[in-house]
């Protein structure tokens, strides 16, 4: 393959996608020629409109639904579904046939994500998508959008970064690489949401990023999106006269977003038509939820309307147009998403934690408490001493009895923050933290691009990655452990304790290995086993070859448990072989294992896939 003329980058959002591109050859330094790519779609049946953004919207129709050429598009004549805003919309009046929240799916470990589940409450003669799919499909439109308007230059041919949440596990990891790999994308590179943001602030200030950030700061880049909530923090370092940017940390993956305020705002008004003697049954709820998201985005709006009004589909034959209309306004909005979901609250304050029912719905787990705030809090209360062993940081952070790591700059990221409200209230809460311990407010980087930050930022590193511009270093957000049974007698109802061996240390960058020193490890072969696997975000001194016999609470999560069955390559199945691990980080920022016996060039590789397991490669 020649050398890629752009780098693109692709913002796979839980409720719009984006594409953006650098043209690497024209560029020069930090002075890059740069756009985003209008993205055509349907918006009606037989209407294609370029848009900004793709809708993260798949829409399913039932097969007699839509005339014949109604899901054209100028790349196919032929289409069978219909993504972005038409099936955003209809999906609104039809929420059965809508798949939503695929990008929230994809990374839920609960699930079979090869399996066709979405719409997962779908009654059963709806056709249905995987996660796995759903994602493919929005990745293969930008593709197909992209080569449209560039046949001069294949989007195979480009390099392509894939943005993820920072809190993704190597499971999720995969799982986008899959899909991506897919749609199309062979020179591909995961990057992390925040990072993102913050790549693409510094691309937008044209080499002036310099005069707002010094030595010293710590950056605190707060991410809520439609499905998720990341926190990350980037300290700004000097070596031999040049500023330096290096993640230090990135907080806990927090299903926490727009979609829980869309899903809140719908109750309210659901309680509103109640007291008025119209109750709704599931399908006029989804459909409401649907409505109330376009409102809350108009109210909390810079225009700052009054009201807006709401249309829930009807299934009755008595209503006047066959709706049910009602209006929600900007007071509702404001004291339920600022206060319910941005309340002012101590520094102290963690999230809150309910005892749950022994049975639930299957769904995706929600965070239990709707309080970003109280999540942030916990976030920089955990962190207070990621900055102890940068050179030039010391431990000013506990210095004074803090009781937190102190922030000295905010970057937000995210369409809820497109409201000046929110925004507004997440730095006066930030900041009065910081008051409450003597610290000095933490000042707003401003003029990001809430829509298309990700997917700018993106396409800015995968130019950096040709060896210009600005490089963020960080490796792995987590350091990663492999349980390993300890060896002990048989005890009646006692199973043996496992101990963590640190595979990957934190911060292990993307593209290198790791052998475990002197350590020699029995693998299980030609019969199925399982692995368990750990991760940590604040373990920042092991080393590869760490062997954990225990930990305080907190500092190791468990990930998904992973089975396999690894080929006996000529063995007794059930044979124990001594083996040493070697551990890589690829470029597209997954992680791999091998194990590699004591003797013969058998080498057994390790690998998440789709449904949380490992498999032989």
């Amino acid at each position: 393959m020649s050398a890629p003329r752009f780098a693109i980058g692709i913002d796979l959002g839980t409720t719009h996608s984006a594409l953006a591109w650098v043209d690497i050859a024209g560029s020069d330094g930090e002075a890059t020629v740069h756009g985003t790519l209008p993205i055509p779609q349907l918006t009606a049946p037989g209407s294609v409109e370029s848009m900004p953004m793709l809708p993260s919207f798949l829409y399913l129709p039932h097969a007699d639904e839509m005339p014949a050429g109604a899901l054209a598009l100028p790349w196919a004549a032929d289409g069978q579904q219909a993504v972005g805003e038409m099936a955003r919309s209809r999906g609104a009046t039809t929420p059965i046939r809508l798949v939503s929240s695929a990008k929230s799916w994809l990374c839920h470990p609960g699930v079979d994500r090869r399996a066709a589940i979405l719409p997962h409450d779908a009654p059963a003669e709806v056709a249905r998508v995987s996660p796995l799919e759903a994602s493919t499909h929005y990745l293969e439109h930008v593709r197909n959008a992209w080569n449209h308007a560039h046949p001069e230059a294949p989007f195979d041919e480009q390099d392509v970064t894939v943005t993820i949440p920072a809190s993704f596990d190597p499971a999720a990891r995969e799982l986008t690489v899959e899909a991506a790999k897919t749609a199309g994308c062979k020179a591909l590179t995961l990057l992390e949401e925040p990072q993102s943001a913050l790549y693409s602030w510094i691309e937008a200030s044209g080499g002036h990023w310099r005069k707002q950030v010094q030595p010293g700061d710590v950056i605190l880049v707060i991410d809520v999106g439609g499905g998720t909530s990341d926190f990350s923090l980037i300290a700004v370092l000097e070596r031999e006269g040049n500023l330096e940017l290096r993640r230090v940390a990135v907080g806990e993956h927090i299903l926490l977003g727009g979609d829980n305020m869309d899903l809140t705002l719908a109750h309210v008004v659901a309680r509103k038509l109640a007291a008025a003697g119209t109750t709704l049954d599931a399908w006029q709820m989804r459909a409401l939820t649907y409505a109330c998201r376009g409102a809350k985005e108009k109210l909390l709006g810079a225009a700052g309307d009054a009201a807006q009004p709401i249309v829930v589909p009807s299934r009755g034959s008595k209503l006047i147009g066959g709706s049910i209309r009602t209006e929600l306004t900007a007071e509702e909005v404001a004291s339920t998403i600022v206060e319910g979901f941005f309340p002012r609250v101590d520094a102290s304050a963690r999230p809150v934690t309910r005892v749950r029912a022994g049975l639930a719905q299957l769904g995706l787990p929600y965070a239990q408490d709707a309080a970003v705030t109280r999540h942030l809090a916990a976030f920089l209360g955990r962190q207070l001493g990621a900055l102890a062993e940068l050179e030039g940081f010391g431990d000013p952070q506990g210095a004074g009895g803090a009781s937190f790591l102190h922030p000295t700059a905010v970057l937000f990221n995210g369409g809820v923050f497109k409201s000046p409200l929110l925004a507004d209230r997440m730095l006066a809460t930030v900041n009065g933290w910081l008051a409450a311990e003597g610290a000095a407010p933490a000042r707003l980087l401003e003029g990001a691009d809430l829509d298309l930050a990700v997917a700018r930022g993106a396409a800015y590193y995968g130019y950096v990655r040709h060896g210009r511009g600005v490089r963020i270093r960080g490796g792995t957000a987590f350091a990663y452990y492999l349980g390993v049974e300890s060896s002990m007698p048989a005890v009646p109802g006692m199973e043996p304790p496992v101990e963590a061996l640190c595979v990957a240390p934190f911060g292990m960058e993307e593209g290198t290995e790791a052998e475990l020193p002197a350590l020699e490890l029995g693998l299980v072969v030609g019969e199925p086993v399982h692995f368990r696997f750990f991760a940590s975000s604040v373990r920042r001194q092991d080393a590869v070859g760490t062997l954990l016999d225990s930990w305080a609470t907190g500092e190791l999560q468990e990930l998904d448990q992973l089975s396999a069955s690894l080929p006996p390559e000529g063995r007794q199945p059930g044979e124990v072989v001594p083996v040493r691990l070697q551990a890589r980080v690829t470029e597209a920022g997954t992680l791999e294992l091998d194990a590699v016996p004591r003797s013969g060039g058998e080498r057994w590789k390790i690998e998440f896939d789709v449904r949380g397991e490992r498999q032989e490669a």
